[in-house]
C-alpha cells in the first residue's frame, strides 16, 4: 500500500481527514515488541514501554548529544551492531572528515533499547575510548564471584533499574524467561551484558574484535572468527578461522605474517594457539557473526536454535575438525 492509499483510508464524510486525537496512556503502556538477534540463543522478544523509551531518547539526544531543534545528527551502525570503536577509527574521524566534532563512540543494547554509556559534551574525546556511563546507568565491571573491577576486564552489570528496560517479554506470563535473562548469573542485579566475544587464554582477557581489527585487515582474508576451545581441565585456547578472499591461498606465509601482526599490535600471548581455514562463517539474520555458537559446536553440542541464522549449513564445517581434537 502507498502513503497516499493510506491516507486515504482515513478519510471521513466529504473526504475530510478526521480530528487527530491524542489518547492518554499509562507510562508503562507497550510501545514495540524488539527481538534479540538470537547470537547466543532463541530470540527474545521484550515488550518495551512507550515512556521509557521516550524519555531515554530524549536524555541521550539533548542531554548527551547536547542537541537543539537546529542540530543535524548522523547515526552510523552497521547491521552487526558487533564490536566498539577501534583507535583507527578516531583516527579516520578525525584526521579525514572534521577535527573538531564530537565522535561518540556508545555501548548498548536492543534489550534496553538505548545505552548504557557513551558520548557526553563536557568532557573530552580520548582516542579509542567511550567518553562516559550514561545518566541514570548504574553500570560496573564485576568479577565472575560477583566484585566490581577497576582497570581490568569484567562483566557489564547493571546495579538498579532503568525505565528503559523491557516491561515483560511476550508470551512469558510467570516473568520465568525474563527472570532467567537478566538476574539468574548474579541474584538481585540486573545482567544485560554480553561476553560471548570475550577470550580467556593463559589469564589474558581479550575481546575477540581485537583480533579482528588485525586480521580482516589483510587482502588476503575475507573474514574469520575467532573463539576459545576447553579441555578436560577447563584450559583454555584460543582457535582463529580463516575465510579467504577469493584466489588467494592458505598458506604457511599468510599464518606467519599474521601471527606476527597480532604479536606486534597486541602481545604474544594474544596470538591464537591454532590457526585454520574454513569455508564459510555463520552469521544471524540479523547480520551479527556467531561465536558461542561455534564455540558450541566445536566442543561437540549440538545447536537446535537453527533458524536464527543466515547460512545454518556452515555450522557443519565446524563438527569433528581433526586438529581439534584430543585437546
Amino acid at each position: 500500500m502507498y502513503l497516499d492509499d493510506f491516507l486515504a483510508s482515513g478519510m471521513g464524510e466529504g473526504d475530510h481527514f478526521p480530528q487527530l486525537e491524542f489518547e492518554q496512556l499509562p507510562f508503562n503502556h507497550p510501545l514495540f515488541i524488539m527481538y534479540s538477534s538470537g547470537t547466543t540463543g532463541a530470540p527474545k522478544c521484550m515488550v518495551h514501554s512507550a515512556g521509557g523509551t521516550l524519555i531515554q531518547h530524549l536524555k541521550e539526544h539533548v542531554l548527551h548529544g547536547n542537541m537543539t531543534s537546529s542540530d543535524v545528527i548522523i547515526y552510523y551502525t552497521t547491521t552487526g551492531w558487533a564490536s566498539p570503536s577501534s583507535p583507527q577509527s578516531y583516527d579516520y574521524v578525525y584526521g579525514c572528515i572534521k577535527s573538531n566534532v564530537l565522535l561518540g563512540s556508545i555501548s548498548g543494547g536492543t534489550d534496553i533499547v538505548s545505552c548504557f554509556m557513551g558520548q557526553n559534551p563536557s568532557v573530552p574525546v580520548y582516542r579509542g575510548e567511550i567518553q562516559s556511563r550514561n545518566l541514570g546507568m548504574a553500570v560496573e565491571a564485576w568479577s565472575p564471584e560477583g566484585e566490581p573491577l577497576w582497570g581490568e576486564s569484567g562483566e557489564l552489570v547493571c546495579l538498579k533499574p532503568l525505565p528503559c528496560q523491557p516491561t515483560h517479554f511476550w508470551n512469558d506470563d510467570s516473568g520465568t524467561k525474563y527472570h532467567k535473562a537478566y538476574f539468574s548469573r548474579f541474584p538481585g542485579l540486573v545482567m544485560l551484558g554480553r561476553s560471548d566475544g570475550t577470550l580467556n587464554p593463559n589469564g589474558v582477557r581479550f575481546g575477540s574484535s581485537e583480533i579482528y581489527n588485525i586480521v580482516e585487515a589483510f587482502e588476503e582474508v575475507c573474514d574469520s572468527l575467532c573463539v576459545p576451545q576447553y579441555n578436560a581441565d577447563g584450559e583454555e585456547r584460543v582457535i582463529l578461522f580463516l575465510k579467504m578472499a577469493p584466489g588467494w591461498p592458505f598458506g604457511p606465509d599468510l599464518l606467519q605474517r599474521i601471527r606476527g601482526s597480532i604479536r606486534k599490535g597486541l602481545s604474544a600471548r594474544h596470538v591464537p594457539a591454532l590457526l585454520l581455514e574454513t569455508r564459510d562463517i555463520p552469521y544471524t539474520l540479523s547480520g551479527k557473526k556467531v561465536e558461542v555458537v561455534v564455540k558450541q559446536v566445536i566442543a561437540g553440542r549440538e545447536v537446535t536454535q537453527r533458524g536464527a541464522f543466515s547460512n545454518p549449513g556452515s555450522l557443519d564445517l565446524f563438527k569433528n575438525i581433526p586438529e581439534l581434537q584430543n585437546y
